[in-house]
Parts: structure tokens; sequence; C-alpha cells
């Protein structure tokens, strides 16, 4: 018996490998197919089932080209039903891979169809279970994504109650947990930095696997959350209801200069920069979007842009196949075109370009009554903020703009990165004075700034 944890940083998205005398699964596969079937060729086995936990709402599922190209059946959980070709499995049913066997376990709450999959191994022993969105490591999945469902979010709080208390927590103490997500996804409200962990574990530190009244249980899962980014309910629709197939590698169209800057000003399209924050601040197609690949890109992608906006791309050299792959994990495949040369070629045309002031936090400390915009999660706020700061979540921000300070505005986030995102959407939207604090919050707190709790701030 093989498992291998294929993870995808910029979804926080954990798909798996598990073979067993040349036979092959595969769950939760993102979009790409060849690295799959890669992998399976290098070790000599067949793809013989694909997986599915659930729609996944933050990531376009690989699953129907990679059904295509292998001939592999694609199984999902009890009351999922889609518009190609599927098993729709029954709650406990099994099914022989090899020298082992996959368990169906119909544990709704998530979504209505959400199932985990229990792995008996050689013996017949549970081995490890892979929970999707139902059980994270530290955290559980949230109960208000399920699409077109006349359920509300606390009915399925309930029913994820139910779910974890007869199915998950009844699991032996040393059974792996392999969740479909760890830290930075969407898809619960606090997951753990851990990308696997064990039942034992989870039951004694899980916030949600220690309450034991569902009142009580439901108040807490559904308490605080923020609202889900704009492409989840998009990319479920695309999930339930199948996608065109592509090859795996999308074309990329090369805009000269002189072309793409007439296409920037048509007011259909966006530039999204996709550079490291450090080179996009020091020059950039006016109204550009900064979101690096360097960061959490596809997630900050789907949370901020509409899925079926018309891009125009500007990457480093090189980059450009890169961003339009992970672009398409997300459903984001209205690519116009990627500016040929990339931004030398625009300065070397002598086209107006924009910049962004950045500074260390060592000199921002120094700075006397300055205005302060933090973008962080409401999450991050609770271990503190600086005085009298703007508390504006990133994900709001272009929805909030009407009350952030007009004038020299310092914008921080936790680290840097989500701060420059923020900084150009500022300044697509009229804002000038805008200065950036590199290293975020943690910086600010290492050069001495003192912080306070955040109904201290504005």
């Amino acid at each position: 018996m093989y498992i291998e944890q294929l993870y995808t940083n910029c979804l926080a998205e954990a798909a798996y490998y598990i073979e067993s005398n040349g036979e092959v699964a595969i769950i939760d596969p993102i979009r790409e197919w060849q690295p799959y079937t890669e992998l399976a060729a290098r070790r000599g086995a067949k793809i013989k089932y694909i997986f599915e936990t659930h729609f996944h709402a933050d990531f376009i599922s690989g699953h129907i080209d990679l059904a295509k190209h292998t001939g592999a059946e694609i199984v999902f959980g009890p009351n999922a039903h889609t518009n190609y070709l599927t098993t729709t499995a029954n709650d406990n049913q099994e099914f022989r891979l090899g020298n082992i066997c996959l368990k169906v376990l119909h544990t709704p709450g998530h979504t209505l169809e959400s199932t985990s999959y229990l792995l008996l191994d050689e013996t017949g022993n549970p081995h490890c279970v892979f929970t999707g969105d139902t059980l994270f490591v530290g955290d559980v999945g949230r109960p208000d994504l399920a699409v077109k469902s006349d359920l509300t979010m606390n009915d399925l709080a309930g029913m994820l109650f139910d779910s974890l208390q007869s199915k998950i927590k009844t699991l032996p103490d040393d059974v792996i947990v392999y969740p479909a997500h760890g830290a930075g996804s969407s898809c619960g409200k606090n997951i753990g930095k851990e990308t696997f962990s064990t039942i034992g574990v989870q039951k004694r530190t899980n916030y949600a696997l220690l309450i034991e009244d569902r009142t009580e249980f439901i108040k807490s899962v559904t308490d605080g959350l923020a609202a889900p980014p704009k492409y989840f309910f998009f990319d479920a629709k695309m999930n339930k209801e199948g996608y065109s197939t592509n090859t795996g590698k999308v074309d990329v169209t090369p805009i000269n200069a002189r072309d793409f800057k007439a296409f920037s000003s048509q007011k259909e399209y966006l530039v999204l920069d996709t550079r490291n924050p450090d080179d996009f601040e020091k020059g950039f197609v006016p109204e550009a979007i900064n979101i690096g690949l360097n960061g959490q890109f596809a997630i900050w992608v789907g949370t901020l842009i509409e899925p079926t906006q018309k891009l125009l791309l500007v990457t480093d050299l090189g980059k450009e196949q890169e961003t339009v792959t992970r672009l398409a994990r997300v459903g984001f495949d209205n690519i116009a075109g990627c500016l040929d040369g990339g931004i030398a070629a625009w300065a070397n045309a002598e086209f107006q370009t924009q910049t962004i002031k950045s500074i260390e936090a060592t000199e921002f400390v120094s700075q006397k009554n300055a205005t302060v915009l933090d973008v962080r999660k409401a999450s991050e706020w609770e271990n503190g903020v600086i005085e009298n700061a703007n508390l504006v979540e990133l994900q709001h921000l272009e929805s909030q703009l009407q009350i952030v300070p007009a004038g020299k505005l310092y914008v921080h986030c936790a680290g840097g990165y989500r701060s420059m995102i923020a900084a150009s959407i500022l300044k697509k939207n009229g804002f000038t004075d805008i200065v950036n604090v590199k290293g975020g919050f943690a910086k600010v707190k290492e050069a001495g700034m003192e912080t306070v709790l955040p109904e201290l701030a504005k």
C-alpha cells in the first residue's frame, strides 16, 4: 500500500494518490490531470477510481479530464447529482483497490453530498480517513456552501454535528486524518497549519469535536463566518454540472505593448499583474491589480475578482504558462492575453507607469499621527492592532472604499503580500498617496510599536 499527499500551496488543497497492487485511486484531484497519470506511470500502476469528497467550491476539480484520459470511474457519495457520468455510491459501500478497500462514509454538513472515505488496510483494519471538507486539522468545514439547497446554514451545521459524532469520532484514535485543505483555505474558519493528523489528536484538540451539545455546536461553527469568496458558488456549479475538457495546457496569447494599452483602456478588461510585490511597486501598468504568484495567488484572485472577468496579464518572463494554469484551477478561463515581453516592453514603448512607495517597519514606527489601514482578517485583529488603525479586511476593501480615509495612507497586512494587493486596489480607485509597510504587522511589532485590542482602534 502506498499513499501520497499531493499538496497545492496556492489553493491550500490536498489531493491524494492511493495505490495497492498496481491499482490507483485519486481523491480530490485539481484541474490539471498530468501529475496523477505521470505518477502512476512512474510506479507502473493504473488509475482505477477518482473519488470526490463533494462538489468543491474553491477550485475546479480535474476529475472529468482525468477520467477521460484514464478511463477511471468517478465516484461521489450519496446525494451527488451530476450532469456527466459518475457513480453515486451508497453509505458504507466498499470499493476494492488491489489488496485494500475504501469505504464510503456519508458525512453531510459542509454540503449535502459531503463524503469521507475510510481506508481499510490489507488486514481489513481502519488505517486512515480522507475527510474532504468535513474535518480539518483544528477545524471543520463551513456549513454555508450548499448548491441549490433549501436548507439553512443551521440545518447543515446540525447535519455536520451528527456526521462528526456518528461517523468520525467513532473511528479508532490511531486512524490518520487526511483533510482536503490546510491553513489559508476559506473552506473553514481557522484551519491549522498541519496537513494531516489523527482522530485521537483531533478529539483532544479540535474545538468542534470537543463540543458535545448539538445546539452549542451549531452556534460555534456558524459564529463569525466571513462571507464566502465570490467565486465559490461559480466553481461549485462547474464541478456539479461539468465543464469543457482541456488538454491540461492552456494557450497564452502574447499581446504587444501598443495593443495591450488599447485593450487595457477598455472598461471590460482588468489588468492583473502577477509579479512579486517588490517588483510591482517600482513600475506597473496604470490601474493594474497586483496579486503575486509568490503567495496564495489562486485564492486571492478568486476572492477579489469576478470569475467571468476578462483579464489582461502582466507576468515575469517565463511565468505566463504557470499564471494561466493557476488561474484555470479556480475557473478563470477568460484570459485575453499576456503582455508580450513583460513590463520591460511597456517601458520600452515609453508608456506611462505608476508606482507605489514602500517603507521598512522601522521607518514606519517613527511616523507621527500616521493614518493606518490594516487589511488583515478579523480573526487576526484579535491578536492586536495598531492604535487608531482603520480596520478593513482585504476581501471587503473594494466594497468599503467609502470608509477608507483620504490623504496619506499607510497600508499593512500580516507579512506584506496582502498589503500590496490592497495598495494596488486603492491606486486603481483614485487613492494617490499610499505607503506600503514592508513586512506587515509582524515587522511592526518587532520594531517595537505597541498594539491595542481591536475595539480600541477605529
